[in-house]
């Protein structure tokens, strides 16, 4: 029983200390963060929303073009349209009769 309160003491002692450290650590990387864009005003904003916006449609488009070149679906009509032109002449061929003799 002593030695459960023991633990239970020094686990939650340890647990609070870690709890303290990083609340520090998230303070300071605050401090840091309001330091640099302290200067920051409403021009520049827009014009980072801007380029991300750029940057996002840019990347969109990438991957879909990445996307319909490992497509199946592209494949499988291609190979669609070759049977199609196929069957078209050998129709072309079948019709074609033999006049005279």
């Amino acid at each position: 029983m002593v030695i459960m309160d023991q633990f239970l003491l020094y686990f939650s002692l340890t647990v609070a200390i870690l709890a303290l450290i990083l609340s520090y650590y998230a303070c300071s990387r605050l401090g840091t963060f309001i330091k640099s864009t302290q200067d920051m005003d409403w021009d520049s904003i827009a014009n980072i929303t801007g380029d991300l916006a750029t940057l996002k449609k840019t990347i969109q488009t990438l991957n879909n073009r990445i996307n319909g070149m490992h497509s199946p679906k592209v494949m499988e009509q291609e190979l669609l349209a070759q049977m199609l032109q196929n069957q078209q002449k050998q129709k072309v061929t079948n019709n074609v009769r033999n006049i005279g003799g």
